[in-house]
């Protein structure tokens, strides 16, 4: 038996050394043959120079360097590809998941769970961030049709045909952790504590959390254009009735002046209706096309990532073709 471990790194120079030391100790106590899969996500520090450095200390550490930075899910995505092991933990570098949890994961895989995942219970994360990721993560439960878990991040072990399925979806703009949970098999969670980063800056920034939040629910639900739908319902019925109101102002106006509702010169009121109206159908137009940019993106059939460089491969591994274009 073999276990792959699958590292998207990005400008983690500061913490790699640690995380070689610690993963390395932390192997001992699984009893396994492993690999373990850094992928440099166009990195434009020393992290490539130090991964080299690291397999050839130890050739059990494979490495793939992108051609340039295609994000952390891509990154993940080209490590499971090119990951051989009969089970694959997947973990970041910057050690806020602990690699020693690894051996818990283990554990329960050989009772015979094909996906294992870490639920954070508790995070070492600023409290606007945590708060933002607790609602997000209780929404997209709501929105989906199956289960998902809340509080489930990337840290997961996952079987070799639970790896296999995933490989197999051509899919861009994945949300891992939602296919994960989609493509069904015997799952559990563990709970554990998130710390803080061992060195260096959180590269996850507002706006890609708010990025992969947003391929999350469109890869997984259709209920924003159904929202969208029932608010353009909702809005209508109200412009009706405020219709009927005018209209019935100005036949019985003696009777609403006589309770103060008399009608009167409304500039105000209109200016303030035709900006609700408005900001109503951006909204659905900008929902309808968030929707519209995935099916361009998957209408274009290009790879989802590039090598650049490879150390430990026999040959110069290449993304999976996409069925669109394929002859």
């Amino acid at each position: 038996m073999k276990l792959s471990v699958v590292i998207p790194c990005y400008n983690e120079e500061q913490v790699l050394e640690a995380l070689f030391e610690r993963m390395t100790a932390a192997a001992r106590a699984w009893n396994l043959d492993y690999e373990v899969i850094c992928v440099d996500d166009g990195s434009s520090d020393r992290t490539w120079a130090l991964l080299r450095a690291q397999h050839a200390r130890d050739a059990r550490w494979r490495c793939l360097s992108l051609a340039r930075n295609f994000g952390h899910q891509a990154a993940v995505s080209a490590g499971m590809y090119h990951a051989c092991g009969d089970a694959l933990v997947v973990i970041d570098a910057d050690l806020q998941d602990p690699p020693e949890e690894i051996s818990r994961m283990l554990e329960k895989w050989r009772e015979g769970y094909q996906v294992v995942f870490a639920i954070r219970a508790s995070r070492a994360d600023p409290p606007l961030k945590s708060l933002l990721a607790w609602a997000f993560y209780r929404t997209i439960a709501k929105l989906v049709s199956f289960r998902i878990p809340v509080d489930a991040g990337d840290f997961c072990l996952l079987d070799r045909r639970v790896v296999n399925v995933m490989n197999a979806m051509p899919e861009r703009g994945k949300y891992l952790r939602g296919l994960r949970a989609w493509s069904g098999f015997r799952q559990i969670g563990l709970p554990f504590q998130r710390h803080a980063r061992a060195a260096g800056e959180a590269h996850y920034t507002f706006k890609k959390s708010l990025r992969l939040a947003l391929d999350g629910v469109v890869s997984f639900s259709s209920m924003p254009l159904r929202i969208a739908s029932i608010l353009g319902w909702w809005v209508s019925v109200f412009a009706l009735v405020g219709i009927l109101f005018v209209l019935a102002q100005r036949i019985f106006s003696d009777w609403f002046e006589s309770m103060g509702l008399g009608p009167a010169p409304g500039f105000a009121t209109i200016v303030i209706s035709i900006l609700f109206l408005g900001g109503v159908q951006l909204i659905c137009l900008g929902i309808i096309g968030e929707y519209l940019a995935r099916i361009y993106e998957e209408v274009k059939g290009r790879p989802q990532w590039i090598i650049g460089d490879s150390i430990g491969f026999d040959h110069a591994p290449s993304p999976p073709k996409s069925p669109l274009l394929a002859p």
